[in-house]
């Protein structure tokens, strides 16, 4: 699986950005999703997942309420939608699959995109 995020860009604390991540292949509803984001000298971290089919999301606690994560497997694509973002925000975000399950940790991720950044001004 090849993925590949974009949507990412300045926007001022407030306001809204939606990344999407697209994943080649024939088999992307077998993976579950996860998004991560890593801010400068920080280490990467979980943002929010989803299930295969999209009935089952999770997200860390500093998002919850702000951000949306879901996914069209027609498309093969991974969305992120991040409202009322803060410019503790401000980071490198990565879409990543898992085959056959969900996860929140790095470690457990098979195939990762390039990462699109997301810079938020005060």
């Amino acid at each position: 699986v090849q993925l590949q995020a974009c949507g990412g860009g300045l926007v001022q604390a407030g306001g809204s950005l939606r990344l999407s991540c697209a994943a080649s292949g024939r088999t992307f509803s077998s993976y579950g999703m996860g998004w991560f984001r890593q801010a400068p000298g920080k280490e990467r971290e979980f943002v929010a997942r989803i299930n295969w089919s999209g009935g089952n999301t999770y997200y860390a606690d500093s998002v919850k309420g702000r951000f949306t994560i879901s996914r069209d497997n027609a498309k093969n694509t991974v969305y992120l939608q991040m409202n009322s973002l803060k410019p503790e925000d401000t980071a490198v975000y990565y879409c990543a699959a898992v085959m056959g399950r969900e996860s929140t940790y790095v470690y457990e991720y098979d195939y990762w995109g390039q990462g699109t950044q997301v810079t938020v001004s005060s």
